[in-house]
């Protein structure tokens, strides 16, 4: 799977975060920090890694910042981008599952190795509802997008 992948931090855990998928045969794509030369700004690089995955570079991607707060609201500026804050490996189970989350936020802060690896584990091993309630509900963020284009 192709993983775009942006901090605004050159931090251990988002070094971390880029060799543990790799380690799990991910191709990883890089923006912010973790790019030399690349804008580090949490809004330039979330929103870059978020492209990535509405233009189909990408299959997913993980953005983080300091809280993750500010790297989840500039991915979800994106549209067909569904971006998740996750703390922990329930929530990020969660999120793929009955959200159809594509992108995962993470704080640099919060985010210890054994979490880590916790929040990775839920996140690739969930899947999509098929639950025609959870899909209404996705339905209807995506035309969320289609409202906020329209203005």
């Amino acid at each position: 799977m192709r993983i775009a992948v942006s901090s605004d931090m050159d931090e251990p855990v988002a070094r971390l975060l880029v060799a543990e998928l790799r380690g799990r045969g991910h191709e990883v794509l890089t923006h912010g920090a973790l790019r030399p030369g690349d804008d580090p700004q949490w809004a330039v690089c979330s929103a870059a890694a978020a492209r990535d995955v509405a233009d189909g570079a990408a299959d997913q991607a993980v953005v983080c910042c300091w809280t993750g707060t500010g790297a989840s609201i500039a991915a979800n500026k994106v549209p067909g981008v569904r971006a998740a804050l996750c703390t922990d490996a329930y929530t990020a189970d969660g999120a793929r599952r009955w959200n159809d989350a594509n992108v995962l936020a993470l704080s640099l802060r919060l985010t210890s190795e054994p979490l880590l690896k916790e929040i990775l584990d839920a996140w690739f091993t969930g899947t999509p509802s098929e639950d025609p309630e959870d899909r209404g509900n996705v339905s209807r963020v995506a035309g969320l997008d289609d409202d906020r284009s329209s203005r």
